[in-house]
Parts: C-alpha cells; sequence; structure tokens
C-alpha cells in the first residue's frame, strides 16, 4: 500500500448501511505459535491450525470483502488467485501476489508505511521494546530492519529466521476491538487484558500517524484512566476503565451503543459517554449491562443487526429474569436461565434524565422503529432457534456475532445449524460463501442484487479463537441508511 494523499474519507452511521472501508488482519504466523499452556492468556480458547485458517476459511473472507468493496482486484482474475502458487500470497501482506486493497485495508501495511519514517520507526521501536522488556542491542536491532519486515516481527514476535523475541498478538485478527468508527470520528479502545497491550500501542501509532487519517486525527478519541487512579488499591476492577471494540455499536446517526462486560468496565463505559457527549459526536449513548463471563465477553457476542427490523440475540440476556433465579433447574431438559441485563439510555441534552428499558428486546425494537424509520414489526432471530442447548452452544460459535455487508446480507459461521434454520424461517436465503464467490465471478449474481442472505463461512478453526466476522471487522466506511 502506497503513502499517498489521495482522500480517505471515514464515517459510519449505521451498523448495516453498504459496507465500502473496513480495517482487517489477515491471520499471520503469530497464531500458529500459540501454545495450549498460553492459549488462554492470550485469549483464545485453542489452537489452531495456522495453514487451515489461512487457506481453507479466512481466504473465502477476504475474497468475498473484494467482491462487495473492490470488485476491479478480484473479477476476472479469482482462477489465477487460486492456483497453488499465487494463492499463498493473496492474503499475505508482505509477498507480491497480495492484494493492497485500499477497501479492505491491511492493518500490517499501514504499519510498515508508518515505519519507512525513520522517526516514527524509532519512536515506536522504542515503545514497543519498553512494554516488552527487549534488551538495549535488540532495540537498535530492530530499529535498522527493514519496515515490512519490522511490521511483521511487531505483530507475530517472529524475526526473519523464526526466533520468537516476545509473545505474538493473535487477537488482532479481530480489528474491532481496537477502535469504532462513530460518524468521523474514532473512538479507540482501551483493553482489559495484558494480551491486547501491544496491539492498541500499533493501532494508536497507526491512527495518529498514518497519512490515511491525517485529515481525521483531531477526531481520534482516547479514554483516559480516572484521575490519580496509580494511587488506588492494586488492578481491582472496580478502579479499572477498560474499553473493547465489540462493546461498542453505531446503531444510528446519532446513537451509540455502549456494552459493560467482562472487557468494558461501567468506568469505561462512563469515560467513553463524556468524551462522545463533550466533542458532539452523538447526542445518545445507550449502555447495556451484560453479565460478566467469559461465554458472552463483549455486546456483539450477544446480539448483532441484521436488518433495520431483524436482530440476531442470544435469548438468555434478551430479557430479565421473571421467576426465582435461586430454583433449581434440569439443564437437560429446561433452557438456561434469563440473565439479568439492563439497558439505560443517556442523552447529552439532558443530563440526570436517563431512560430505563425493560429488556434489550425492547431497545432494539425502539432503535428500529424510532431511529431507523422501519414500518414493519421487529424480527427477532434467536441463536440455536431458541432450541437448549444449541442456543448455548451456538452462541459459544457466533451465531449472533454477524457482520452486514450491507442491509440483509450478512456473515455467520457455517457450523451453527439451528440458527440457520431460524434465519431461513424468517424468509432469509441461505448460500455458502464458496458458492456465491463463483456466482459473483461468473456473473450469475452481484453484489449489489444480493438481498435477505446468511453468508455461510467455513468455521472449524476461525471458531477456536472465539470470535465471527463482527469481531473480524473495523468498518471505517458505510452508506448512510436511506430513509423508508
Amino acid at each position: 500500500m502506497s503513502m499517498q494523499s489521495n482522500p480517505f474519507k471515514i464515517g459510519v452511521t449505521t451498523e448495516i448501511g453498504r459496507l465500502r472501508k473496513l480495517l482487517v488482519h489477515s491471520p499471520d504466523s503469530g497464531l500458529g505459535k500459540v501454545v495450549p499452556s498460553k492459549a488462554q492468556d492470550w485469549l483464545f480458547e485453542d489452537i489452531v491450525h495456522l495453514y487451515t485458517i489461512r487457506r481453507n476459511e479466512y481466504d473465502y473472507y477476504i475474497k468475498l470483502l473484494m467482491y462487495f468493496l473492490d470488485p476491479e482486484k478480484i473479477k476476472g482474475k479469482l482462477a489465477a488467485i487460486d492456483s497453488e502458487e499465487a494463492n499463498r500470497g493473496f492474503y499475505k501482506p508482505n509477498h507480491p501476489n497480495f492484494h493492497h486493497s485500499e477497501q479492505v485495508v491491511e492493518v500490517q501495511n499501514l504499519l510498515a508505511d508508518i515505519l519507512a519514517d525513520t522517526s516514527k520507526k524509532k519512536k515506536l521501536t522504542a515503545a514497543v521494546c519498553a512494554i516488552e522488556g527487549c534488551t538495549y542491542k535488540l532495540q537498535l536491532k530492530l530499529i535498522d530492519t527493514d519496515p515490512k519486515e519490522l511490521a511483521e516481527i511487531f505483530i507475530s514476535g517472529t524475526m526473519a529466521d523464526d526466533t520468537m523475541i516476545f509473545a505474538p498478538i493473535p487477537n488482532l485478527i479481530f480489528t474491532r476491538d481496537v477502535g469504532t468508527t462513530i460518524n468521523q470520528y474514532i473512538l479507540l479502545n482501551k483493553p482489559a487484558k495484558k494480551a491486547r497491550v501491544r496491539e492498541t500501542l500499533l493501532m494508536r501509532y497507526i491512527f495518529f500517524n498514518h497519512p490515511f487519517f491525517e485529515a481525521y486525527q483531531n477526531n481520534v478519541l482516547e479514554i483516559p484512566d480516572p484521575t490519580q487512579h496509580f494511587l488506588r488499591p492494586g488492578d481491582e476492577p472496580s478502579f479499572r476503565t477498560t474499553l473493547e471494540g465489540g462493546d461498542v455499536m453505531m446503531v444510528s446517526p446519532n446513537h451509540v451503543l455502549i456494552g459493560v462486560s467482562e472487557r468494558t468496565s461501567e468506568e469505561g463505559a462512563n469515560e467513553a459517554i463524556k468524551l462522545l457527549f463533550d466533542n458532539h459526536v452523538v447526542d445518545k449513548v445507550t449502555v447495556v449491562k451484560i453479565p460478566a463471563k467469559r461465554d458472552y465477553m463483549h455486546l456483539d457476542t450477544v446480539f448483532t443487526q441484521v436488518k433495520r427490523d431483524t436482530w440476531v440475540i442470544l435469548h438468555s440476556i434478551a430479557h430479565s429474569p421473571v421467576y426465582d433465579t435461586t430454583e433449581p433447574i434440569h439443564f437437560l431438559k429446561e433452557p438456561e436461565k434469563l440473565e439479568a441485563t439492563t439497558a439505560i439510555q443517556f442523552y447529552k441534552d439532558r443530563p440526570g434524565q436517563p431512560k430505563v428499558f425493560e429488556h434489550v428486546e425492547a431497545l432494539l425494537d425502539d432503535i428500529s422503529r424510532n431511529e431507523l424509520g422501519s414500518n414493519s414489526p421487529t424480527r427477532i432471530i434467536y441463536s440455536g432457534n431458541h432450541i437448549f442447548p444449541y442456543d448455548s452452544r451456538e452462541q459459544w460459535t457466533d451465531s449472533c456475532n454477524l457482520l452486514a455487508l450491507k442491509e440483509g446480507v450478512v456473515l455467520g459461521y457455517d457450523r451453527n445449524d439451528k440458527t440457520v434454520e431460524a434465519f431461513k424461517a424468517n424468509g432469509f436465503n441461505i448460500i455458502k460463501v464458496q458458492d456465491l464467490i463463483a456466482d459473483l465471478e461468473s456473473g450469475r449474481t452481484d453484489a449489489a442484487s444480493l438481498t435477505d442472505t446468511l453468508i455461510l463461512m467455513p468455521s472449524a478453526e476461525l471458531s477456536r479463537a472465539r470470535g465471527g466476522f463482527h469481531c473480524m471487522s473495523l468498518p471505517i466506511l458505510r452508506d448512510e441508511l436511506s430513509s423508508k
């Protein structure tokens, strides 16, 4: 990717407007070095097979994104891309055959671009070496490294001779978590886990230093720590300010949802609200508090939007409990108990007058009808078709973590069979990504005409990392929804 001066527009006002530009990170060699004893420390549930995750799974994701966002890079060239020699490089940023799209933007390339500047290279290398505890001699060696190679080292933790000098950052494939585009602003994350500190540092340098974002540098918002936080006891959660992008959703032009979860604290949500209101970014923020459980992790693991009138959600968090939660439950016969959730809406021009929603579904219905202009009854599609134990199993493998390429056209994993049945029952077409790519290449269909479709993506290895395609995308430009 070249350091060019062409306008690089950003702007996201909705979760479902036609996607035009996003940040992604293709699986790097660091994923292939995660060991079982460290997997959960690095926020993976299991180790993954790198070749499979690249060639047989993520590769289809990149190709599909190209047909929708940058067709000139792939249309008519698929046979050449799929040849054995070429395909090894299509998704590897330093390979001569890499796609270099400016719509499907690779984070590693952006990092390499800013490392080409000697001054920035020295500063970032010093910062990385400081947090990773490198020797000064190693720091000098890294400064002398080629920028493209150095970008790969910073991400994978591995030198060109396959020597590891620090831990990988395998979660960088989940670009959603490093920040969120809100109108023409970018809200940066403040990670809850140590494993994500380096990727946060790298992304901060990219947003503040890459020419693509030059016109928006004053629009990059960072969440501060509480005043004199260092005087407070230890690392107690009650004193931590954390926020991750999977807990932030831009649902309408003036409305953001922020989840309080395992990864985003109440303090983090509070500081984000202050930033968004003080900078006049939005008029309304709704805080959705979900159980702080590994099962749920982020807001986007329990619900995402499909159309202006359609959402997919895990039923157990959709409504607050209405029965005695101390009563024993037979897990082989009865569904999971409803989880206590709250949804409280705050207004910039009405401080101290929040609106409380009865449950999450009521919030989603309000967004669909009153903000997005839906004239039809709001449809809720439940994980696992609301059948126990499939609802819980399929939420774990990201049945609720869908990415909308445009309104009604969403990507999800092929393994969530009962959720697929629920989509069928709600009138959606179901197509495997392999078949859709063949149809797009042959001209039998086109991105513009596709409607109400769930695209099934291969998922045997990707799902082990505990994140779906909503997690694996950081939209930076979407079309606004047309009025109805």
